[in-house]
């Protein structure tokens, strides 16, 4: 007899099966997009959202930001990225923003959504949204 209930097992399958989710919403900013001429010319404005699926580890967070994902330093890594240089696709700064994301060791799904705002008169926005896991290994 090994000491462990079912009511063990069940709570540490629990635990390894916590997940959260941190997310930006909106966030605008000014970059260099785009494969038309105009658009190489001038930065535009782009509207980005990430949702970051995180395992959580079972431990008490204690009010103590180490043991957290920081959106602040998500937030910190997209902007340092959309100042790099011009991407032509949106495809492209979008892959970039979730691999950025899938860095992070507990992070295990991301979906990223980037938003060209000011293309068409008659379309609030227009974009691509993706959807990236962590590879195993």
């Amino acid at each position: 007899m090994t000491g462990v209930t079912p009511l063990h097992r069940r709570a540490a399958d629990e635990a390894r099966e916590a997940r959260e989710h941190v997310f930006i919403r909106n966030l605008v900013l000014s970059c260099r997009i785009g494969v038309h001429p105009h658009e190489q010319e001038a930065p535009q404005r782009v509207r980005i959202n990430v949702d970051l699926q995180v395992a959580e580890d079972g431990k008490p967070v204690d009010d103590n930001i180490r043991r957290v994902v920081s959106y602040e330093k998500i937030v910190q890594d997209i902007r340092a990225l959309a100042q790099k240089g011009h991407v032509n696709l949106v495809e492209t700064l979008a892959e970039r923003i979730a691999q950025l994301c899938l860095r992070n060791r507990r992070a295990e799904r991301v979906r990223v959504r980037v938003e060209k705002l000011d293309i068409y008169e008659d379309a609030e926005s227009v974009g691509v949204e993706l959807e990236r896991r962590r590879r195993p290994g």
